[in-house]
This record gives C-alpha cells, structure tokens and sequence, in this order.
C-alpha cells in the first residue's frame, strides 16, 4: 500500500499522528459555496464566522447552507451597548454605575449571545456581525487606556456601537464615521485641532492625519492588488510623505465634540465630565473659525486621482474639505489589499497566499455591481474563498491557519456551555485586559494588542511568515490565560459551593448537556472535538485525553470528566491554533 503524502493521506505510523481534515478531496468535486456536507465542516465555518459554533447553530446552516446562512447574518438585528448602559443607569443603587466594566458586560452579552436583562427575553445571534465588529476594531483602534477616555465608557461604547452598524455597510462611510467620532476626536487629537497660527505658535496637529494613512487605509508601502509591495530597484515605494501628512493635518482642522461652543474651543471642559453627555454619542462638529481653508493641501496622488496631482486646493469648508480628503483615501489602490489582507488575518488565516487577498480585493474594487468599498460583499468574499475553505487540506496546510486570540477562548467557552448568571448581569471579577492580555477596545496603543505584521522569533520568522496573536502569547499570558480559564471551569458552574459563585451577578457554567455524555468518555470527547475543534483533534491527542479520562472515576455526575476534558482541549496546542 502506497502513501500519498501530497493529498495529506499518510501511513503507519505518519497515520497515527495525522490531524489532517478528511475533507481533503472535497475540493474541485462542488462548487466553493457548497454544503457544508458535514456537521465539522459547518463548525470550521462558524469558528471563523463567529464566535464559535454550538449544535443548533451547526444543525441551521447544515439546514439552510452558507449563503442563505450569511443572508440571514446580514438582516439580523444588530446588538448595541449603549442601550445596556443607559439601562444600567436605571438600576438600583449600587447596581446603577456606568464604566468601563459595564461596557465590557454588554460586549460578552452581545458577543457570547447571552441572555440580556435590559432586553429580554432578546438574546443576542448577529455573530457575524459583532465577529467583524471585532476585527474591524483592531485595525480603526481606540481605547480605555487612553487617559482621556478611561471614564467614557459611553463614549467607547458609542465607537463600538458604530463599527457593528459599519459592519456590512460602505468603507467609506465607516471610515467618515471613524474620523468624526468623538472617542476617536479625543484618542488621536483630532478634536480641537486648529489652524496654523505663527503668533501663537501654533500647527495642526498630524497625529490622525497619520494614523488614518498608516493604519486605516493605506498603509506604508505601495501595494499590488494581491497584497505584495510594489518594488522599485528591489527596494518598496512609500505610499506617502511628510508633506503628504501635513496636508491631511491641515485638512482635519476645526472640529470638536458636539456641544462645544466656539468661546469654548479648543477647551470645551464641561463635556469632559458628563460621561452620558450627546456629546460623547453624536459625530464631531465643525467650526469653521478654526479649519484652516486658506492653505493648499498636498494629498495622496497616485493613478487615476481625481484631485490633479493629489493637490486640494484652499477655500472649502471644515465638512468640504474632509469629505474630499476621504474620498481622496478610499480610491487609493492600495486600500482594497490592505483591509482585505487583514480582515482575512483576523477571521480565517494569518498568512493568506497572494491570490486570496487578490480575490478580496477585487470584491473590495467592484462588488459586481460596480460599488467600491462593499463591506458585505468583502466578507462574503473572505468565507467562501476556496482557501477559506480547504485551505486546512490544501499544498499549503502547514502555513495555514492563525493563533485564537486568548479572550476569544473564554467567549467560546460561555457559548459552547450555555453559561448565566442568576440576575443576567456579568461580573468579571477578573480584568480580561489582565489575564488574557486583551479586551474590546483595552489596547495598550494605537497599533492594536498585536501587529498584523509581527513575526514570532524562529521557525515563523524564518520562513518568512507571520503571527499577529503570538505578540501577546507573553510568558506571562501563556500561565495567565489557562489559570483563568481553570477557575472558570472547575470553581463557576451551576450548583457549584464556590463562596464567589453564590454572587448573583457570577457567570455559572451549564454542564448539564455534557454530564449526560461523561459515561462514555469517547462520545464526550467526540462532541468536544466537534464543537471546539470542527473534528480536527489528531489521534495522537485524542487517545491522551481519552486516556486521562477514562482513568477518571465518573463521579458528580459526570462534571469532573467534562471539566478535564474542557480545560485541557482549550489549554492545548492543538486548538490554540485555529485550522
């Protein structure tokens, strides 16, 4: 009998330690869109669409298949937190305070699809959704570290608010959205900023201005539409200059929060006390007596600019100006490579090839419809891309895949076991920023917990790859994060006599469903495997847990063997790289 490495089918021994898909012929027999044909390949699917599956959300798309799947995820109701924080307010006293803690309460509501007191009996299922919301987070960065920001969880509530309603809208309009918002006004020093006055010694601020280039949209090097930089004598093109960050400085000048009042600009102190002040929920204001419209502003110039030479010229308004900056922005060739690339990153594979990011970026171009900038498009584009797909099975396996982000794997772990609180309320007792070394909207800068470039020393870097999520598996995140996830596991669940798991407000893990399935610990770890893995646990692991417990007396109904197994599945290499 021969062995057919290339299709990934090994024997003997090779065999034994095999975690290859057995999907692997799959492809090239129905078209990408196709199926799923197996419950695990709707689970692979749903670990990139969301935030993992369960056996209802694996028996609908089974049922309805992908695209009508991503239909219905397009038209579900969109989850918000700001609505929680406002009902929040109108809590007992004691129950009633508003920060950053009961921001991060609403986002494992919205996220984990738990049940929400200030809702009910609403329990939240725009996975997708909030799953992009995610990512586009991470890339357009705001956060609660920043010192202006740490006591306006409305104000980042707001901001989040907005990337989940942008989620499948326009880029353009998400990326006017982004500049006018005012956590954003307030992180990158947009609000306040004003026209060049020498007397005073006085220049536009360029930090916005940068990042907007550097981050948002373009990036640093000119880029091919499969993402690779454009090369000149072998060496890469800068996209823009420092005369080019001038002008969008000069550009982004003369706005403020909503409310302020031009005897109060720049300073508008009473706003930055009223944490649920409209101010803090409402787009920035422009006020012309500080937008400077008497200078020329050097823009991007690139092929096809509308602007003659990127060059806009003075006299427009605060709201004129910017309007053609962004548009000058959103048609640079380089934005569908760059945002595709890294919204790939953060939903399906670290190291994507060449022609999948060219396949998304030509959605991002033309949507078919001859709409650039699509985002509802671009993420359908991103699913069911052949290499999203069997990318796991393909010629490039080994490089296939990314690191699950550390907070990601406690969101999947309330989902996967139905988790609640006696009260709905959600005290995390722990800071996740702490423990899993992140949190929605806690990056310590602008540059997001990781790079989208980052290269973990060794083999990775070696070969030329990257891994964004290994920039915050620190020494002490690699003890932090199972620790947590240990105490979460065997101390909160229901009935448990944890003195901290009495508190009403605690998220008590449901294990009713597995306890039933502990007597035969192959069938439990089956449905793990399935749910936690989508069936791609190798057999060399599979016997080691089997064999951990079977040893195991089955004892409290089945809990004990359902807690090893779920804390050590999660705390194993195997699933903390996401195939």
């Amino acid at each position: 009998m021969s062995c057919f490495v290339s299709l990934g089918i090994l024997c003997g021994a090779a065999a034994a330690q095999s975690h290859r898909p057995d999907e692997i012929l799959r492809q090239g027999f129905e078209p990408v869109s196709a199926g799923p044909f197996t419950d695990a390949e709707a689970a692979r699917f749903l670990t990139q669409a969301s935030y993992g599956p369960t056996l209802a959300d694996i028996q609908r798309l089974r049922q309805i298949g992908y695209n009508a799947w991503l239909d219905e995820q397009f038209a579900a109701t969109p989850s918000y937190e700001a609505p929680f924080l406002d009902w929040v307010t109108t809590q007992p006293n004691g129950q009633n305070s508003v920060y950053q803690q009961q921001r991060l309460e609403s986002w494992f509501i919205n996220s984990a699809g738990l049940y929400d007191p200030s809702n009910p009996p609403r329990i939240h299922n725009d996975q997708l959704r909030q799953r992009v919301a995610l990512a586009l987070s991470e890339i357009m960065v705001v956060s609660d570290r920043n010192a202006g920001l740490t006591f306006q969880a409305w104000a980042l509530a707001s901001y989040y608010d907005m990337l989940v309603r942008n989620a499948f809208g326009n880029y353009r309009t998400l990326l006017e959205d982004v500049t006018l918002h005012p956590a954003m006004g307030v992180y990158l020093n947009m609000y306040g900023n004003r026209k060049p006055d020498a007397a005073l010694n006085i220049r536009p601020d360029e930090n916005y201005a940068r990042e907007i280039l550097q981050l948002f949209s373009v990036g640093l090097k000119q880029l091919n539409l499969d993402g690779t930089p454009v090369l000149s004598g072998g060496q890469p093109v800068p996209t823009y200059n420092q005369n080019v960050v001038r002008g969008f400085a000069h550009v982004f000048t003369g706005w403020h929060l909503n409310g302020c009042t031009v005897n109060e600009y720049p300073d508008c102190a009473n706003n930055w006390f009223d944490s649920d002040s409209p101010s803090w929920r409402n787009p920035m204001t422009a006020f012309e007596q500080y937008h400077d419209n008497t200078t020329d502003k050097q823009l991007l110039n690139y092929p096809g600019v509308a602007l003659p030479n990127g060059l806009l010229v003075h006299g427009g308004t605060a709201q004129q100006e910017m309007a053609a900056a962004l548009n000058n922005v959103f048609n640079h060739p380089n934005v569908g490579p760059f945002i595709a690339k890294q919204l790939i990153q953060r939903l399906v594979t670290s190291n994507p090839s060449p022609g999948y990011v060219q396949r998304v970026a030509t959605v991002f171009n033309n949507n078919g419809a001859s709409v650039r900038g699509d985002l509802k498009a671009v993420v359908k584009a991103i699913l069911l891309d052949s290499e999203a797909r069997f990318g796991h099975t393909g010629p490039n396996a080994d490089k296939f895949g990314k690191l699950r982000e550390p907070m990601l794997k406690l969101v999947q772990l309330w989902r996967l076991t139905t988790a609640r609180s006696a009260n709905g309320r959600i005290n995390l007792l722990m800071d996740p920023g702490e423990e899993y070394g992140q949190g929605p909207l806690r990056s310590p800068t602008v540059f997001n917990f990781f790079k989208p470039t980052f290269q973990n020393p060794g083999e990775i870097r070696t070969l030329g790859l990257v891994s964004p999520e290994f920039q915050i598996a620190t020494d002490s995140a690699v003890v932090s994060v199972p620790n947590d996830l240990d105490w979460r596991i065997f101390y909160f669940y229901v009935g448990s006599t944890y003195s901290y798991a009495q508190d009403p407000d605690q998220m008590l893990i449901d294990y009713a469903s597995l306890n039933a399935l502990a007597a035969n610990p192959a069938t439990l770890l089956d449905r793990l495997n399935l749910l936690l893995m989508s069936n791609q646990m190798s057999p060399f692991m599979r016997q080691v847990i089997l064999t951990r417990l079977n040893a195991m007396t089955n004892t409290n109904g089945g809990r004990d063997r359902v807690q090893h197994a779920l804390y050590l599945i999660i705390n194993s290499p195997e699933y903390s790289i996401q195939k």
